[in-house]
């Protein structure tokens, strides 16, 4: 089987049963499971555990168009419920666009999977074969997380991701909901979120986020105004302390925050001694940053 991440292609065990014969209906289970049937589109139900929220009306119908030419290049993925019942695993848009222009049967592999291992597919699949944005997957990572009891090591090495990048993405889901819409509809990227969340004050962060949209702010900028942010606030909370590097502590409390994916406090007094503290809210957490110590 081509095409597919190594998370989805391990979980669906491909058989070496390609060669059976194909029906429409009725399709007994121990003769093709692992193996690959046409079957009625009628008989599929759409998958409950599909991740992606929107598809591109414009693009299903370029799709749908390229089907009416070059056919189904690559079959769908069904579990089978009944005689007459299957449930969709992986490939709604092809599905979709084989009803849009009419046709009856589409070609699909038929795999065994319970309701928990539906769900890990299906979230894997779209997050390596479809152009989910940042907060769609975020989810996704949150979902597995969750839902599979995946911990971000294990869910890293599933969907080819260092758990740095699952880290990264799943701490967005702690920005205010303004911004996160943001993220999703594209008017604020993925470098902008991450400096946006090292701002402790949520009141800060949609004050550097309203300029970012109304003065069209590069990342740089934004990182500029969060670091320039937390030396002001520095000074002003006490003066007796501005013979202190404070630009450089603040730079560096930046770094190790994105670095360790908490919100790190750097404090130093005069005679530069200080503290580095990195919070965590689990054992989870503990066990990340650990790793990132390689302790």
């Amino acid at each position: 089987m081509t095409g597919l991440g190594r998370g989805l292609g391990a979980l669906l065990q491909d058989s070496d049963k390609v060669n059976t014969p194909r029906t429409a209906a009725r399709i007994i289970p121990s003769e093709t499971i692992g193996g690959m049937s046409e079957i009625e589109l009628e008989l599929i139900e759409s998958n409950p555990y599909q991740p992606r929220t929107h598809f591109d009306h414009e693009a299903l119908m370029e799709l749908a168009d390229s089907i009416k030419v070059q056919g189904i290049i690559q079959p769908i993925t069904v579990r089978q419920l009944g005689p007459d019942r299957f449930q969709l695993i992986s490939g709604e848009r092809r599905l979709e666009a084989s009803r849009s222009i009419g046709m009856e049967r589409i070609p699909a592999y038929i795999r065994s999977a319970d309701d928990q291992q539906m769900l890990e597919m299906a979230l894997i699949e779209n997050i390596q074969r479809e152009n989910l944005n940042a907060i769609e997957i975020a989810l996704s990572y949150q979902r597995l997380i969750l839902e599979c009891s995946l911990k971000q090591d294990e869910l890293g090495a599933r969907v080819g991701k260092n758990r740095t990048t699952v880290n990264n993405y799943i701490r967005l889901l702690k920005l205010p909901p303004v911004i996160q819409a943001a993220l999703r509809d594209s008017q604020i990227s993925m470098g902008h979120a991450r400096a946006l969340i090292t701002i402790h004050s949520e009141e800060n962060q949609l004050a550097i986020f309203n300029k970012t949209i109304d003065e069209g702010w590069s990342v740089r900028k934004v990182e500029e105004e969060v670091r320039r942010l937390g030396t002001t606030s520095a000074t002003a909370s006490n003066p007796a302390k501005n013979s202190v590097p404070v630009q450089e502590l603040k730079t560096l409390q930046f770094q190790l925050s994105s670095l360790f994916g908490a919100k790190v406090s750097v404090k130093s007094n005069p005679n530069h001694k200080g503290e580095i503290k990195i919070p965590f809210a689990s054992e989870e957490e503990l066990k990340r940053i650990l790793d990132t110590l390689k302790l």
